[in-house]
């Protein structure tokens, strides 16, 4: 459950320095006026004679100049999201399938993270009341809740849920041990040594690690899982699985 208290080239260009002395290549002649003219007209021949590119010839020329151009790189971390839920899951955290991966992806995480949180927490009993007073889906206590909020409505406490899961995510450098860690034991146990950490976060830990790493990993099974319901999940699945009416 969530804890009871929670104490973010350019390229420079370079013109030729002008020659400060004053004198340039030309300043030992002297140019009278009629050179100067047969000078321009000669050059100007010149340039009429010069062929002059044609649109067809600029045209040629654009595929091999797009070539040269690199394209820009766009990087994308694809590791960020899941493709989608992996089956290691129980039928009643199945069930929420599709609202896992909506509510996961809306808070930046992982929904395979989403769903470990959501098995160990309540295996998807949306009724689900700790004797702490956490409640819901997501096991929220209740000063995580707007006033006026309804803790058991499944879009509000994954809301929250969400919300501090991405809160410890990013207090624990991207790390979903830490992670974990922090929703169950407060985002302050995660500056903490491993040592020091409540006997029921070391315990949440312990199991919801290895079952995030199964689901992560693409494992069709989990024994992790299959230990955490043999010891303590098993009622816990039966109450949801009759609270949401599944065979």
């Amino acid at each position: 459950m969530m804890p009871r208290a929670r104490s973010q080239p350019y390229e420079e260009w370079q013109t030729a320095a002008a020659n400060e002395d004053g004198s340039g290549c030309l300043s030992v002649y002297l140019v009278t006026p009629l050179a100067v003219l047969v000078i321009a007209g000669f050059l100007t021949i010149l340039a009429l004679k010069m062929p002059t590119p044609t649109a067809a010839l600029v045209q040629a020329a654009a595929p091999a100049l797009q070539q040269a151009a690199p394209a820009p790189v766009v990087s994308v971390d694809h590791s960020v999201y899941s493709s989608g839920l992996s089956p290691i899951f129980t039928k009643e955290v199945q069930h929420w399938g599709a609202d896992i991966v909506r509510w996961a992806h809306a808070a930046g995480v992982d929904p395979n993270l989403a769903a470990t949180v959501m098995q160990i927490e309540s295996c998807g009993d949306p009724r689900a009341l700790s004797r702490a007073g956490a409640s819901g889906l997501f096991q929220v206590m209740p000063f995580h809740f707007h006033v006026g909020e309804n803790p058991f409505n499944p879009d509000t406490n994954a809301l929250r849920g969400m919300d501090y899961l991405s809160r410890s995510l990013e207090a624990g450098g991207g790390n979903p041990r830490l992670a974990l860690a922090g929703y169950n034991g407060g985002i302050g146990v995660i500056s903490r040594s491993e040592r020091n950490w409540p006997a029921e976060t070391k315990r949440y830990v312990y199991y919801g690690a290895p079952i995030y790493e199964d689901a992560r990993s693409g494992a069709s099974s989990s024994p992790m899982l299959d230990e955490w319901y043999r010891k303590y999940g098993a009622g816990l699945c039966n109450q949801a699985s009759q609270r949401l009416g599944l065979p």
